[in-house]
Formats: structure tokens, C-alpha cells, sequence
């Protein structure tokens, strides 16, 4: 139980003794001057013996003396301010004076049974709404117990030493010490957000000195626990730092559970409070997160007023900030340049490029800031160049300007190179370049490297002087070498070249180095892994003043998906044009057997009373044979059959099925029955002895002793009557296509014809056409044929003709036409 104590007569301040949970307990104050170790009235020496080293080990004790005396200062202030505050409450709410309100205090603290710290606390947070009310209302509502008031405690001493403070280290201390080791945290760091998105270690506490000072500065873009919290506007927890996949400030020395919680005053982030654990984070809680809240506000007050107290020659702060704003302004590329150690010659980083800078070996700015200016640039060292001229002007601050530098950079390992104005100045310990490039060589530079990419091009250089070699990255994927290999020489070429192409290459290399002309050549590279791979290579002699053989330069290019193109093509034409050999064979049989059974056109045939002339035209196209046939016959009863028909499809197999059901038909019509029976039957033989064939047709049986005509359709398009100069369609009966079902029953029509009479049975080639309808094919049908020629004895023949002249089809389909006339 906690014991109260009378408070200080000046400030009414009460004294508890220390305790865990109740952080800010004051001790009882201490001499004027402290009592070195051993001495009368002093501390013991360490194990009943004198302090070792005499002077120095009592100067060590009064060292750690005024420090106790130091933290026992602080946290009586930061009691006091928390009393002070609820003395202020009680003035306001009872309407009396300072006086008069400490005494109330005290008297509540006492019939309350709690210490006057404990009371104030309670009373300032029930006043206020800040974060610090909310964690403790909020603990109290969920604990209900006697450290719940602690809480409000460790708060508000928290609050009143990180103000009283002003510092941001110092915050960091009273955070920890006041609120977070209750909590077993054993670190804290406070971050200060910059504008350039970097961070900076404002203040921290439980971490080592030089670990504070290597985490002082964080770059742009390193994701951290803090940058997270940042990005996300939101708390963000480990359950140990050791598993998670960021870096962070203290990860060996407190690798346990992390939290780091956004500050901002405003609605603006300002900063991030992290906050360290040894071992694993505990159960996180709404209390726990009203909390970190609280100190995370604190933060951001403490960070409003925070200056800065990063060296200025850290990087991205100070001096660096405002010379980086400064070339932000200029129209140039320009880029600043630090020292990265103070070692001679000094190395320089790339800390910075203005939004005008433009790299001319067509990098992104990204891939060049933060490296060594040797890394993005290493012919930079050459003598006489670019690094000679930095160096120069860090040394002595003379500004350097040439208005035709040679820059030099490297793309893909093959050197490129431009001509530019050039400007070194020097600021305080940074360096700034700035090139105006005097020719579109950094589009020319992208260009190329996308063009080697694609085309799958090695560049190389040979000094034949020097015998090295110089291949860029492609040279050695195509060679199938790791870029640590010996490039290989071109003397040893055809050592790596197939045998059948050794001579190939032999005379490519005698043209390049004995004639000294450009050369190409194609081989088959044989690669250790055991591909072979088709390369096309083009080289160069380089001469120098002397005229004298001096260098080698060329490229190889991989041809392999070019070569196998073309061989597939080759293929692929010799496939195409045996398909299409074959293809001519079988339209040409089909033509033949076509024009066996049916002839394009026949002259007139008198059967009994009956003219008879019929009409073949086949198609245009070869691949558009059909399988349209016609029949005129007579049979053993004296009637006369006559037929037309078309079976679905074309070629060779529209063909067969055209001759099938033309002979069934035949061998059918010999057994006396009429039309309807002759279609059902062959329906059946459609349906089963034939595979996967459709077809229409029209059947007429003629008598002539009687002149009636009896006819029957399978789905095709009805006869055509021709009767005294007037024209007309038969009427339709009913009857489905042949061999759709096993069985079907067709229905059977009977005309009496008269002397002169003409009918016409024909197929849809004959008047089908892509823009208009079948009814009004039909009209254009009937209108043809009462202007088709009606008087003389090849009248017939001409009717026909004239059908087929002015039918206007444009489906360029196989088409037959039976044509009768009564006597």
C-alpha cells in the first residue's frame, strides 16, 4: 500500500516512496554536498573495503551521486507540474484561491486514501480530453483496479517533464522512464519526418551511443518500421523485430516486439514514435493503443518546435537540403556530389540530381543517385577527365569549367561517348556538377540499348596491340558464359564454331585481318552447355594514324529463331504445295466423274411425246464442286422419270453421294412406284447407306399416254410451269430433306399438262444470290421464263440458255436444269 507524506511547505508538492507503478515518486532530498564512498556518513565501499584508486574512485561515486540527484530532480518537477496542474482544476471549479485548493487536494488525497500525485492526475484527466484522459479513462473502464490510476500517473509525468524539457532526447528519456518501462519496453526513438520523405533520429533512449548516431539519418525509400507507419497513417506492431523483413534503430540490441505510432498535429505527420521491446511484444490492447496515441501526441508537440539537431553535414539535412532546392532550380542536368569518407583521394556519392537531369548513357535518374561516381560512371577516372576535375575543385574550391569535356560511360560494356559543357563548383564539403550535352546522345543511348536487347546483339572490341577484349553482357549470354569469363579472342573463333563451318569462318577472319576489310559471316555456335545456336557476325578493321591495323570492333548477332523460321517455312511450303497437288487431283477427278455421269449440256431428247433437254454449268471454283446431278429416263412401265437433286457439301465426298443416290433413285423407279414412295426409299438409303449426307431433290413421274405429270419434293425448290406466255411456281407439297430421319412419308402432287406446256426443274444455284430473299428469286425465276425464246424446235434449248444467262446468281454454286416440253 502506498504511504503519503506531508508535501513541501513552498510547493505543496506530496512525497511517496518508489515503487513499481508509480513512476515520479519523490525521494527525500539530499544533502548539499555528497559523501564520497567509505567516509563517515557516506556510502560503503564496495565489498567493506575503501573505494579502489583513491581520488578517482570517489570522484566515480560523486559522479553517480549527482546523477541520482539529477533523475530524483526531474521527476519531483514532473510531479510538481501534474500537482500544480490539478491545484489550477480545483482553483477554477471551487472558485478559490492557490492556497486554499492545495489544502483540498491534500484533504481529498487523504479520506480518498491515495497519494496527492495519484488525486491530481485523476483530476487533471477527468478535466482535460486529450489522448492522456481517453488511455486512462479507457485502462480504468478495463482494469478496475488500484494500478489503473498509474496509468493517468505515468501520463501525465510524462506530459509535464517532455514539455518541461523542450528536447526531443530528453522527451524520449522522460517516455521511457515515466511510461514505457512499466510496460517492459526498453527503448524509445522518436523520428522527425522531412520533406524529401527521409527520416531523422530527433531524440531516442535505451540504445547505444554510436547505434543512435548510425541510425541519425534515414534515406529516402529504405522501409522501415517507422517509414511504415508513415505511409500506412496508421500503428504498426512486430511480434519481434527479428522476424520481421524491415530494418530498424536497435535491431540487435532489442530485436523483440516493435511499435511504431504516426504523430501529427493537424491532420499533418510530423514524426514516429517507435518503441522497443526485448523479448516478445505483449498482448496488444485497446489500452495499450490509447496509450501509445497519448505519447505519440507528446511527440508531435515536442517535434513542432524541434529545430534540428542533426549535424549539418549529415547527409540529406542542413546544408545538402538547401543546395539541393537550389540546383532543383536550375534548367541543366545537374547533380550534387558528396565525400563519403574523409580518406585521400576522397570518394564521392551521387546524393542528389535535379528534375532536369538527364543521364547520357539513358539511365533513370533512380539507377544513378545514391551510387559512387565511380559505379555510374567509371570512365569517369581516365586521365583528364570527369573524377580529376571533382577532385580538383574539393580540394582547392577553384570553379572548373570546360566547354567540351569528353564524357565517357559504359552501355551494355561497350563504351559511349559525347561531348558536353561542363561546370564544378564547390559548397562547403559538397561538390556540384552540372553538363549541358551538346547532342541527342542520351536518346541515342537508349536507342541502342533497346536495340541490342531485341535484336539479340553482342558488341565487341578487340585491341590487337594489347590482345584484350572487350564484350558486353549480351556477348556472353550468347556464348552461354558467365560475365566473370575470359572474353573470347577471334583467332580462337573457330574453335567454337560447328566443323561444317570452320572454313566459313577461316574465310571471314583473312578478309577482316589480312585484307583489312569489313567482313560477315554465319556459323553455328557450339556453346559449352551444348547449344547450338545460329550467329550472324559483322566486324570492322580499326586503323589508327599510322594506317596501321590498331583494333578490331563488330557485333554478333543470334539468328537461331530467323534461321528455324525459315526453315519451318520451307517446310511449311513444301507441305502447302503437296496439299495443294493434291487438292488439284481431287477436284480433277471430281470433274471427271461430274462430266461422266453428266455432261455440261446435252442436246434434246424426244421421249414418247416429251422433249427433254437438261443443263450441267459447275462451279467456278475448284473447291466449290458440288454434288447437283439431274436424271431423264425412260422406264420398263413406258413412264418417263425425271429428277434433280443437290447433296449438301462440296468436293470429292458431295461427289460420291451425288453419284450414290442418282443410281438408288434409278434402281428404285424400276419397281413401278409413284413419287412419294420412290423419295421415302431413298430417304432410308440416304439415312443409312451413306455417311453423314443431306439432300434435296424433286421427282416427277410423266405418263404420256394420259399427259399427267405426278411429282413429289424432298425440301427442294418446286418446278417452274411454263402454260400460253405465263409463268408460275408449282404449288409446294410436304416433304423433308433426305436422310435427316430414318423415316419420313412425302406428300405427292399430280398435273395434267397440255400440248405446248413447259416445266423446268432446277437447282438453287441456278437463282440464289446473297442480297435478296428466296421468294423473290423465285419471282425473278418466273419473270425469266415467260421472256425465255417460246417458238421453234430449239425453243427448249434456248429457254434454257436464257435461264442460265440472266439468272443473276452470285453464289458461284454447281447448278442442273431439266427442261420439258409436252407435244
Amino acid at each position: 500500500m502506498h504511504q503519503s507524506r506531508e508535501p513541501h511547505p513552498d510547493q505543496g508538492l506530496p512525497t511517496t516512496p518508489t515503487g513499481p507503478g508509480l513512476i515520479g515518486a519523490q525521494r527525500p532530498a539530499p544533502s548539499a554536498l555528497p559523501v564520497p564512498a567509505g567516509a563517515p556518513g557516506g556510502p560503503p565501499a564496495v565489498g567493506g573495503t575503501p573505494a579502489v584508486g583513491g581520488a578517482i574512485g570517489r570522484l566515480a561515486d560523486t559522479v553517480e551521486e549527482l546523477r541520482r540527484q539529477l533523475d530524483e530532480a526531474q521527476a519531483h518537477a514532473a510531479g510538481r507540474s501534474v500537482v500544480e496542474m490539478a491545484v489550477g482544476v480545483l482553483v477554477e471549479r471551487l472558485r478559490c484561491g492557490p492556497t486554499e485548493a492545495a489544502k483540498q487536494l491534500h484533504l481529498l488525497a487523504e479520506q480518498a486514501g491515495s497519494t496527492p500525485l495519484e488525486l491530481a492526475a485523476g483530476l487533471v484527466n477527468r478535466a482535460a480530453a486529450d489522448k492522456i484522459s481517453e488511455a486512462a479513462r479507457d485502462f480504468v473502464a478495463r482494469a478496475a483496479s488500484p494500478a489503473s490510476t498509474g496509468v493517468g500517473v505515468r501520463l501525465r509525468n510524462t506530459e509535464a517533464d517532455a514539455l518541461n524539457a523542450g528536447d526531443a532526447a530528453a522527451a524520449a528519456r522522460a517516455m521511457l522512464e515515466h511510461a514505457l518501462r512499466p510496460l517492459g519496453a526498453v527503448a524509445v526513438a522518436i523520428w522527425a519526418a522531412r520533406p524529401d520523405l527521409s527520416l531523422a533520429l530527433a531524440g531516442s533512449a535505451g540504445f547505444a551511443e554510436a547505434e543512435a548516431r548510425r541510425w541519425r539519418h534515414v534515406p529516402p525509400g529504405v522501409v522501415t518500421a517507422a517509414r511504415r507507419a508513415l505511409d500506412e497513417r496508421a500503428p504498426v506492431t512486430y511480434r519481434t523485430l527479428a522476424d520481421a523483413t524491415v530494418p530498424s534503430i536497435g535491431r540487435h540490441e532489442a530485436g523483440g516486439g516493435r511499435v511504431a505510432v504516426p504523430a501529427g498535429v493537424g491532420g499533418r505527420l510530423i514524426g514516429v514514435l517507435e518503441v522497443c521491446w526485448r523479448d516478445e511484444l505483449p498482448d496488444w490492447s485497446q489500452s495499450l493503443h490509447r496509450q501509445f496515441e497519448a505519447l505519440a501526441e507528446l511527440c508531435a508537440a515536442t517535434l513542432e518546435n524541434w529545430a534540428g539537431d542533426v549535424p549539418e553535414d549529415a547527409p540529406g539535412t542542413g546544408r545538402l537540403d538547401e543546395l539541393a532546392r537550389l540546383v532543383d532550380g536550375i534548367l541543366d542536368p545537374c547533380m550534387v556530389l558528396e565525400p563519403a569518407d574523409d580518406g585521400f583521394p576522397p570518394r564521392f556519392v551521387i546524393r542528389h540530381a535535379n528534375p532536369a537531369f538527364v543521364d547520357f548513357a539513358g539511365r533513370p535518374t533512380g539507377a544513378v543517385v545514391g551510387s559512387p561516381l565511380l559505379e555510374a560512371y567509371p570512365m569517369a577516372a581516365q586521365e583528364g577527365n570527369l573524377l580529376e576535375a571533382v577532385e580538383d575543385v574539393h580540394a582547392t574550391g577553384a570553379p572548373f569549367k570546360d566547354p567540351q569535356m569528353r564524357l565517357t560511360a559504359l552501355v551494355d560494356g561497350v563504351p559511349l561517348s559525347t561531348d558536353a559543357y561542363v561546370s564544378i563548383s564547390r559548397h562547403g564539403r559538397h561538390v556540384t556538377v552540372l553538363w549541358r550535352l551538346a547532342d541527342s546522345t542520351p536518346k541515342i543511348a537508349r536507342l541502342l540499348h533497346h536495340a541490342q536487347r531485341l535484336g539479340r546483339i553482342g558488341g565487341f572490341e578487340e585491341d590487337l596491340d594489347t590482345r584484350e577484349v572487350v564484350w558486353n553482357d549480351t556477348l556472353f549470354e550468347l556464348y552461354g558464359l558467365p560475365p566473370t569469363d575470359r572474353p573470347i579472342a577471334l583467332e580462337r573463333l573457330a574453335d567454337h564454331a560447328h566443323p561444317d563451318d570452320v572454313d566459313a569462318v577461316g574465310r571471314f577472319l583473312r578478309t577482316l585481318l589480312h585484307h583489312r576489310r569489313p567482313a560477315s559471316t554465319a556459323f553455328r555456335l557450339q556453346r559449352p552447355d551444348g547449344v547450338t545456336r545460329h550467329i550472324r557476325v559483322v566486324a570492322e578493321p580499326v586503323h589508327d594514324r599510322l594506317e596501321r591495323l590498331s583494333a578490331v570492333r563488330g557485333a554478333y548477332q543470334d539468328v537461331s529463331a530467323q534461321h528455324w523460321t525459315e526453315v519451318a517455312l520451307a517446310a511449311t511450303r513444301d507441305q502447302l504445295a503437296q496439299s495443294e497437288q493434291q487438292a488439284a487431283e481431287r477436284h480433277r477427278l471430281v470433274r471427271q466423274l461430274q462430266h461422266a455421269i453428266m455432261p455440261p449440256s446435252a442436246g434434246p431428247r424426244t421421249l414418247n411425246n416429251l422433249d427433254v433437254a437438261v443443263r450441267y454449268r459447275p462451279a467456278e471454283k475448284d473447291h466449290l464442286v458440288g454434288g447437283d446431278w439431274y436424271d431423264a429416263l425412260t422406264l420398263p412401265s413406258g413412264q418417263v422419270l425425271l429428277c434433280v437433286g443437290d447433296v449438301a457439301g462440296h468436293g470429292i465426298e458431295a461427289a460420291t453421294g451425288m453419284v450414290a443416290l442418282r443410281n438408288a433413285l434409278r434402281g428404285l423407279a424400276a419397281t413401278g412406284a409413284g413419287p412419294a414412295q420412290l423419295l421415302a426409299w431413298l430417304n432410308s438409303v440416304t439415312h443409312h447407306l451413306t455417311d453423314n449426307v443431306t439432300a434435296t431433290a424433286v421427282c416427277g413421274l410423266y405418263d404420256p399416254e394420259r399427259r399427267r405429270l405426278r411429282w413429289a419434293r424432298a425440301g427442294h425448290l418446286p418446278p417452274v410451269l411454263l402454260r400460253g406466255g405465263a409463268a408460275e411456281c408449282l404449288p409446294q407439297v410436304d416433304g423433308i430433306l433426305l436422310g435427316v430421319i430414318d423415316r419420313a412419308d412425302y406428300q405427292e402432287s399430280e398435273l395434267a399438262l397440255e400440248p405446248g406446256d413447259r416445266i423446268v426443274m432446277y437447282t438453287d444455284g441456278l437463282i440464289e444470290r446473297r442480297d435478296q430473299g428466296l421468294y423473290a428469286s423465285l419471282a425473278n425465276l418466273v419473270s425469266l421464263s415467260e421472256a425465255a425464246p417460246r417458238e421453234g424446235a430449239t425453243a427448249l434449248d434456248a429457254h434454257l440458255d436464257h435461264l442460265l444467262r440472266f439468272s443473276g446468281a452470285d453464289t458461284d454454286d454447281d447448278t442442273c436444269l431439266v427442261g420439258i416440253e409436252v407435244r
